[in-house]
């Protein structure tokens, strides 16, 4: 676990919410099942296995000496997060989480919950994804956005603090949207979002009616029982792509499943939605390099014809 301890000896201390220790990419031998975060005031320490209490307490030691030479007025708060083999157990190691917790990123406020769940309100890797999002709709004034498995609805609040006319944003889950609507209250955005509580394969009707879309966001899980598995389920979003962009409209898809490589998007697009013209992969964060580029999160970015 050197590596992780090394991460955390030498980082500065962060504002806004990032991934410090990315061993998930394969870049640090022995250390794949290790992930550090930063969500200030709090460190979330996640492991992929379970782990031994002497490595615990190296990490506690490592934390208390970095904050105490970065801001040794900052009390020490930082939670453990162990998932293995399906289960997780979530633990506060030192200090405490604030109630509600809300973190920033590049200017946006967000609602978090670390100490319930495994999905903590951001997911970090798609920051870069946001940053896009923001900088399109800076661009393109008056966007129409389609947020499809919206989650918290991020995209939707960079959206439209860059310049979005409307954001549809829809997710299965009323509790994630109920935190999506906070969200825009938190950054002062009253208007231009609706929030869509259905699932989206019986709800193409409701969709296409509200179209066409400058703007159409798919960030599906890439394994949810029940309810969406991209090697079959993605394919069911594309086909409809066509029909829902404006003349010279994006999409972004968004895949983070390691055994899916990004000719899986691009393959089935071609054979799927071929008048859309592949454009570019965003790169992921720079916290977040991988060994391979067809494991890491795939994120691109698609044209409609004008």
């Amino acid at each position: 676990m050197q590596a992780l301890l090394n991460a955390i000896t030498t980082m500065d201390l962060p504002h806004d919410a990032q991934r410090i220790f990315h061993g998930r990419g394969g870049l640090h031998p022995g250390c794949e099942h290790w992930a550090l975060d930063a969500f200030p005031p709090v460190w979330l320490l996640t492991s992929f296995q379970p782990v031994p209490d002497e490595a615990l307490a190296r990490v506690h030691m490592a934390l208390t000496q970095r904050l105490q030479q970065l801001a040794p007025d900052q009390p020490l708060n930082w939670v453990h997060q162990c998932r293995h083999e399906g289960r997780t157990e979530t633990r506060l190691m030192a200090g405490s989480v604030p109630e509600p917790q809300v973190v920033t990123e590049q200017g946006a406020r967000y609602r978090l919950h670390l100490l319930k769940g495994q999905n903590h309100g951001l997911f970090l890797d798609m920051a870069e994804g946001r940053r896009w999002v923001r900088a399109h709709a800076a661009a393109h004034p008056g966007l129409k956005v389609l947020n499809l498995f919206a989650y918290t609805c991020a995209f939707s609040v960079v959206a439209l603090q860059a310049g979005a006319r409307q954001v549809i944003n829809m997710d299965m889950s009323h509790g994630a949207l109920a935190i999506g609507q906070q969200n825009h209250r938190l950054n002062g955005l009253t208007a231009g979002a609706s929030f869509m509580a259905h699932d989206i394969f019986s709800s193409w009707g409701k969709v296409s009616r509200s179209g066409p879309y400058d703007l159409v966001i798919l960030d599906p899980p890439s394994y949810q029982k029940g309810s969406f598995v991209a090697g079959k389920d993605y394919a069911r979003l594309m086909r409809r792509l066509p029909d829902l962009l404006a003349p010279g409209g994006r999409a972004l898809l968004c895949l983070n499943a390691p055994e899916l490589g990004v000719e899986f998007l691009q393959d089935q697009m071609t054979a799927l939605a071929p008048a859309l013209r592949f454009e570019q992969r965003l790169p992921n964060p720079a916290a977040f390099d991988d060994i391979s580029a067809q494991r890491s999160l795939k994120v691109l970015v698609y044209i409609a014809p004008d």
